[in-house]
């Protein structure tokens, strides 16, 4: 299998998030649950999104992690690896993109790596290398709190250099609009003043176009789904990808068993989607420090859903409203608090599986990684999109027989999402 285009995804969510993009514009894409095993046969694709856990993990981990599924994408043909990261940037000042992005260029040769998380569908976009969330600020956006990865600052040129070993530049929004010659100049320059990173402006998808174009010809760079469709946009104009192009119809073929919703992302979008899920079906909603506490309240929950699953779908949230998470990473620390989460959420999650759950919906970039992480998923087909950024995975090579899965980003999805993913499996 010789592949055009590889990925390195930070969290399990973005890659499906990327995953999907790349589907929809053209390319046959599937998505590996890190480094897949020699004995894993994958389907002949256009493209692969290798998925790791690594945006909050030690800059080093994240690195060496990044540095396995690079060597392998590149075995595998890949011309141009993308970093894909998310598109509010999650990184704090110790890393992981600036040291990522950095051990990538070098593995490759070094030069000028692109750098955007803008992705205007979902409203994230780049001025002035200032990020914007729905017109919005970063910094003054409902995002900025991320539990692990706090943004405070919307200046990416800021951000990328405090955590970067050279100096990090900006190709403005004015440059891209006058196309891709004016780019490769304006980054040539770059490289001639030893500048290794930039930061690229882009507003709307004819800019992502043109960073893909220019991006193609380098053999790395970094940013969030959007810069996906411009690559892959990219890679069929070249003519590269085959004339029978990405097809979902395999990945939603329908499967037996039951259904489950287990949410564990504390954002503003996942409470409000558990809020109206409420209305059409039970939702168990945990107490987070009582799963901090010991198993209680995990062998509570799976009970629970034993007693009612089988006349439908159940939701498990151990989501829980920011001031809360505030104090419980004030007791017991951030980093203990949230793997005590994600470890409970990913019991429960397999507790499901192990009764017959065979359509799960996760919502939660760090819950999707645990919870795939001990199902021991290897891979997954790319179905249709349930909503922007979230389509229906379809797995591959799974122990526990094929299953439907939607991994959803904490943001993502609109106030019905959790039904909508439900009706899209059957």
């Amino acid at each position: 299998m010789a592949i055009l285009l590889g990925s390195i995804a930070d969290d399990y969510t973005g890659a499906s998030d990327l995953a999907n993009t790349l589907t929809k514009n053209g390319l046959r894409t599937v998505q590996t649950v890190g480094i897949p095993d020699p004995s894993l046969a994958l389907p002949d694709v256009d493209a692969v999104v290798v998925s790791l856990k690594i945006r909050s993990v030690p800059a080093s981990d994240a690195v060496a992690a990044a540095a396995s599924a690079e060597r392998w994408l590149r075995q595998r043909g890949a011309g141009h690896v993308l970093y894909k990261i998310c598109s509010t940037f999650d990184s704090t000042d110790a890393g992981n993109i600036g040291p990522v992005t950095e051990a990538l260029s070098d593995a490759a040769g070094g030069g000028v790596v692109l750098v955007t998380p803008a992705f205007p569908e979902t409203g994230r976009t780049v001025y002035l290398g200032h990020l914007f969330v729905g017109g919005q600020p970063l910094n003054e956006s409902p995002l900025k709190d991320h539990p692990l990865n706090p943004m405070h600052d919307a200046n990416l040129v800021r951000v990328l250099t405090r955590q970067s070993r050279n100096a990090v530049g900006l190709v403005d929004l004015t440059t891209i609009a006058a196309g891709p010659g004016a780019v490769k100049a304006r980054l040539d320059a770059f490289r001639t003043a030893g500048i290794t990173a930039v930061i690229a402006d882009a507003i709307f998808e004819r800019d992502l176009e043109t960073l893909g174009e220019v991006a193609l010809e380098t053999p790395v760079s970094t940013g969030a789904s959007g810069l996906g469709l411009g690559l892959a946009r990219a890679l069929v104009r070249s003519g590269r990808i085959s004339s029978g192009g990405a097809t979902t119809t395999d990945a939603i073929r329908p499967v037996g068993g039951l259904s489950a919703v287990v949410a564990g992302s504390c954002s503003k979008a996942t409470l409000h989607q558990l809020d109206i899920a409420e209305r059409s079906m039970p939702v168990l909603r945990l107490d987070p420090e009582q799963l901090l506490a010991g198993p209680d309240e995990i062998a509570a929950a799976i009970s629970w859903a034993g007693d009612r699953i089988s006349a439908g779908p159940v939701v498990i949230a151990a989501s829980a409203a920011p001031e809360t998470v505030s104090r419980l990473q004030l007791l017991y620390g951030r980093e203990a608090s949230g793997h005590a989460i994600e470890t409970a959420t990913s019991i429960i999650t397999a507790e499901l599986v192990e009764r017959g759950v065979r359509r799960l919906v996760v919502a939660g970039g760090e819950t999707s990684g645990a919870a795939v992480d001990r199902l021991a998923i290897p891979a997954f087909l790319i179905g249709p999109e349930i909503a922007p950024g979230v389509p229906v995975l379809r797995t591959v090579g799974n122990a526990q027989g094929d299953m439907l899965l939607a991994l959803k980003s904490g943001n993502f999805g609109g106030d019905d999402f959790f039904t909508a993913a439900l009706a899209m499996m059957h």
